[in-house]
């Protein structure tokens, strides 16, 4: 007997693949050869389209073989080098108001790569507690520029029910994760946030940190399952993220560079010349924008950094 499923790769280890379907099941399955002549790997987070053979299945012992197999990868919303996965819908980024203090230019590169994949940026400003005025400044700037931004700190856990109200908001497709630089409370806001979760995660997680643990291999949780049911869709284990997993990917150009300013968009168009580079030329409306304002000048300061080291990149040079 055939049968047919969609479901979601939530895992792939030396070419075998644990695909989830919705009401829960998990199988694991190969993915068929002709994927390898069109240049195809299939990727954890991936969309899938499965057959069983149910005959072939019972035949097989378990872990060596199996009747399963991936006939078709359905187009992807992004994907990413490393770690390695597909349809990512939704990035916290979690960095602390202090100790260690912020890289805004850093987090500025890191929200236009986002961007650019079109995954949604969520800004979550941890330890709120050691430097209050910095916490709010950070919020007040993110949140002018249109990004959804939560601030915590770990004593009181301040602004927890907002960010459970945010992830009560997923669909069951829906896959998330969490990225940040060490020292910054990632582990603690997720414990938190999700504690039916290993605790292993953490330990991963500062092994990374100290250049100790290499693995790049991506594992789906459940969010159902991490949240006994109170949220849905997809946690991407934290290991497979840092913030530096994302300082190779500048392969967008230069012109396309402002698009992934999100404050900078409603503007492009309304300068005085239409191949206005958004530098320094007089009528640019972006300029204008931060004359008056309204668009933060740190961040026309990491645009004009990033146009820097754009401008000069050819095609060829591209990740």
């Amino acid at each position: 007997m055939i049968r047919e499923f969609d479901a979601a790769i939530i895992r792939g280890v030396g070419g075998l693949y644990t695909v989830r379907e919705e009401n829960g099941s998990e199988t694991d399955c190969r993915a068929k050869g002709t994927f390898r002549h069109d240049g195809l790997t299939p990727l954890v987070g991936d969309r899938v389209h499965v057959t069983v053979d149910d005959e072939m299945e019972n035949k097989q012992s378990s872990g060596a073989q199996t009747g399963a197999m991936i006939t078709e990868i359905y187009p992807r919303r992004n994907a990413l080098i490393r770690p390695a996965m597909a349809n990512l819908n939704v990035m916290f980024v979690v960095a602390a108001a202090k100790d260690p203090d912020p890289s805004l230019r850093f987090l500025d590169k890191l929200l236009c790569i986002l961007e650019y994949q079109e995954i949604e940026p969520v800004l979550i400003v941890t330890k709120a507690d050691l430097d209050a005025h910095r916490a709010e400044q950070m919020r007040t700037k993110y949140e002018k520029c249109g990004f959804t931004v939560f601030v915590t700190d770990a004593e009181t856990a301040s602004e927890d029910q907002r960010i459970a109200a945010y992830l009560e908001s997923f669909d069951q497709n829906n896959i998330a994760a969490f990225c940040g630089a060490s020292g910054v409370g990632k582990s603690t806001l997720m414990n938190r946030l999700f504690p039916h979760l290993d605790l292993e995660t953490g330990e991963i997680s500062e092994k990374i940190a100290r250049g100790k643990h290499t693995t790049r291999a991506v594992h789906l949780f459940s969010l159902d399952h991490c949240s006994g049911g109170r949220y849905h869709g997809y946690l991407a284990d934290t290991p497979g993220f840092s913030m530096l997993d994302f300082v190779r990917f500048d392969f967008f150009s230069v012109e396309e560079l402002p698009y992934t300013f999100r404050e900078f968009v409603p503007l492009i168009g309304q300068c005085r010349y239409t191949k206005c580079t958004h530098t320094k030329e007089e009528g640019c409306a972006i300029l204008s924008a931060v004359a008056q304002k309204s668009v933060p000048k740190s961040r026309h300061t990491s645009y004009l950094e990033l146009y820097d080291a754009l401008k000069d990149k050819k095609e060829w040079m591209k990740d």
